[in-house]
């Protein structure tokens, strides 16, 4: 199929998820790999294991290559697996059935995840929809609190000021009072905040995470580790470039990446994508050219669509300064690997 990529990344579509049309609606390809999957889950019990735990093994390391390679390697395994589980429920009973079930909603989530970075909001929301769907039916509260606050991410990512803070605040609702859920849950209603252009309350809530930092390290439950200080500085980060404090936020964002622990290649893109533009914004063309090359390399690397479409808000953004060398660079780099849109793009 023929793929406008201007159209594309207009309606917020990365190329990574223009790589990915065939394989990225909601309804199941048939991949030919299923019936291979399926007998090699039901064969984890001739080594000592079961079925379950073999799936619980897969998606660690498909998360693992996520966070490394990006979303373009996963996206069709975890698909596959989702129908390996729905084939191995069939004949599930008890506690067995409730496990394939909650693994169910576990890679219907992590699959809404990589269309999201595929930059495919559309099949992003539907697996979440799923995911929440599935997850009343375990009947586990900290996986649908989850589930709910990664809508409120979805949300922000979309820049849907109409549901990024009311889906923050009905996922701390729902959560453990104090929990590193409710902390997570207020990460991204603090971003909600600042797209609305509430300044004050944004800052708030990002202090409410940073104070509960601490008791939400001591958290049992598996969800939501990542948070750290690194974290919440990238959401304060991104709230200020929202709010045109475009120098504060190049800061921060550099903050944040300083921060990283190693192994998130993918994500560290996205980031230096969106500290660029910052930069481009705070008037400082050579500083975002040169980190908008190196996103570019890890966009290349991964297919990550959330990056393809900050370095395409970082080209149109650098346009007064085309004639500058390092920009100049940049932006032919830019259209020979993607496209760019120049001042005659109306």
């Amino acid at each position: 199929m023929a793929l406008n990529r201007r159209a594309l990344l207009r309606t917020g579509m990365g190329l990574g998820a223009a790589a990915a049309v065939g394989v990225g609606s909601p309804a199941f390809a048939d991949s030919g790999a299923v019936p291979g999957l399926i007998r090699k889950a039901r064969a984890a019990y001739a080594y000592g294991s079961t079925p379950v735990e073999h799936l619980r093994r897969t998606r660690r390391l498909l998360i693992d290559n996520d966070n490394l390679l990006g979303p373009r390697h996963a996206v069709a395994a975890v698909r596959d697996h989702i129908q390996v589980i729905q084939e191995l429920r069939r004949d599930a009973k008890g506690a067995d059935r409730r496990d394939l079930m909650e693994l169910q909603t576990q890679y219907g989530e992590f699959l809404s995840w990589l269309y999201q970075d595929l930059g495919n909001p559309q099949a992003a929301s539907y697996w979440l929809d799923r995911a929440m769907q599935w997850s009343h039916t375990v009947g586990d509260n900290d996986l649908t609190t989850y589930v709910m606050a990664r809508k409120a991410q979805l949300a922000g990512d979309t820049a849907d000021l109409v549901d990024v803070v009311d889906l923050a605040e009905a996922a701390q609702r729902i959560a453990r009072p104090r929990s590193r859920l409710a902390a997570v849950a207020r990460t991204y209603e603090a971003y909600g905040h600042a797209l609305r252009g509430d300044a004050d309350e944004s800052e708030r809530a990002i202090d409410d995470v940073r104070n509960a930092l601490d008791g939400a390290a001591a958290d049992p439950t598996p969800w939501g580790v990542w948070l750290n200080a690194s974290y919440v500085e990238v959401h304060r980060a991104q709230g200020l470039e929202a709010l045109g404090k475009h120098d504060q936020a190049a800061d921060a964002f550099g903050a944040a990446i300083r921060l990283m622990p190693d192994g998130y290649h993918r994500d560290r893109g996205v980031y230096v994508a969106r500290q660029a533009v910052a930069l481009a914004g705070a008037r400082a063309p050579d500083q975002a050219a040169a980190l908008g090359m190196h996103a570019l390399t890890v966009a290349e690397d991964t297919g990550s669509g959330r990056i393809t479409n900050e370095l395409a808000r970082l080209d149109k953004a650098l346009i007064p300064w085309q004639r500058e060398p390092a920009v100049a660079e940049f932006r032919a780099i830019f259209d020979s690997t993607l496209f760019h849109e120049t001042e005659t793009d109306a």
